[in-house]
């Protein structure tokens, strides 16, 4: 099983760490734009501000000429003028970003309301060990170490989680896509995943914004 480095940078945002080399998923507007320094690959799964900024994004390429960016089309659109520097995936692919080797899970966004056009939306599983699904409850077709885990969104309850994880049956679940709650939500859904909840075959863990823990 890979050991990396996996740290926190706010909301849906990580940034891991292999044999010195650097990969970051979701680098959005509501992300510390440190998580880009040193960063030799991105990963976004879609367009929603929260995931993807523009600016930051082509900021971090103009400073590091070799910074490469995979995502999928609609946000490969965004992105015009990067060249091959950015390269549009979606699922089935599988491909190696800074060392690290990924496959691409997914389609589609979550349904938020029937009313709200579903955008498109890819989950990316870093060495075979660890998934970030993005905004989506998706499965991959294959076992799961560690999942990143988007605990708190328009289109999920608590419910969902609940029965997303027991699905994907991890080892551990770390939180993501949590920068909208206090500490008191925060708690509530601990409450739930945790070891007082109805119960998960995963080790429900929520680092802090910049801490960085080693899995694997």
């Amino acid at each position: 099983m890979p050991v990396m480095e996996l740290t926190k940078f706010g909301h849906a945002c990580v940034r891991l760490e292999k044999d010195g080399r650097r990969l970051v998923i979701d680098p959005g507007g509501l992300s510390d734009a440190t998580a880009l320094e040193g960063a030799d690959a991105v990963l976004v799964t879609h367009e929603h501000f929260d995931h993807f900024s523009e600016e930051v994004l082509r900021r971090a390429a103009a400073a590091r000429p070799g910074l490469r960016i995979w995502t999928n089309p609609s946000v490969a659109k965004r992105l015009d003028g990067l060249g091959t520097r950015v390269t549009t995936t979606g699922d089935g692919d599988a491909f190696t970003a800074a060392g690290f080797d990924v496959r691409v899970h997914g389609t589609w966004h979550a349904v938020i309301h029937p009313d709200v056009p579903r955008i498109p939306n890819i989950g990316f599983l870093v060495d075979d060990s660890l998934f970030h699904p993005g905004d989506a409850l998706t499965v991959p077709d294959g076992p799961v170490d560690t999942l990143l885990l988007p605990v708190h969104a328009p289109w999920s309850t608590v419910g969902d989680l609940i029965d997303y994880v027991r699905e994907v049956a991890p080892r551990d679940a770390y939180a993501v896509h949590d920068g909208a709650l206090n500490d008191i939500g925060a708690t509530m859904v601990e409450g739930f995943l945790g070891e007082r909840g109805p119960g998960v075959p995963a080790r429900y863990h929520r680092p802090a914004p910049g801490t960085s823990v080693r899995i694997g």
